[in-house]
């Protein structure tokens, strides 16, 4: 995983494609916290079981539920690179739940 770098068009989180190839058109993207769990910005309503509440300091972070690789917003923001910060696995019990989970939410 060392110096794996998605590609990302200016500093545009939305337009990543991941190592893998998956792109947020393709079978998309999630936002998630700084463990890679993603995260539900739902306001004042509860969180729902299984994901993580949005982080009050922002620090996001992009999942790719295709492959694991987490990618970090404010290094894309800031550099306009997308270097891999750290890899989940996918097909784990609590993170395949919480990306059907996200889906669900979002369809």
């Amino acid at each position: 995983m060392d110096n794996e770098t998605a590609s990302v068009i200016g500093h545009d989180v939305t337009t990543i494609t991941c190592v893998c190839g998956n792109t947020v058109s393709q079978d998309g993207l999630i936002q998630s916290n700084s463990e890679g769990i993603p995260v539900y910005n739902g306001g004042d309503t509860s969180v729902p079981a299984g994901l993580a509440k949005w982080p009050e300091d922002e620090d996001l972070h992009t999942l790719c539920p295709s492959c694991g690789r987490v990618y970090r917003d404010a290094v894309i923001e800031e550099t306009g690179t997308a270097p891999v910060a750290f890899r989940v696995d996918v097909s784990a019990s609590r993170m395949a739940e919480a990306i059907r989970v996200h889906w669900e939410l979002n369809t």
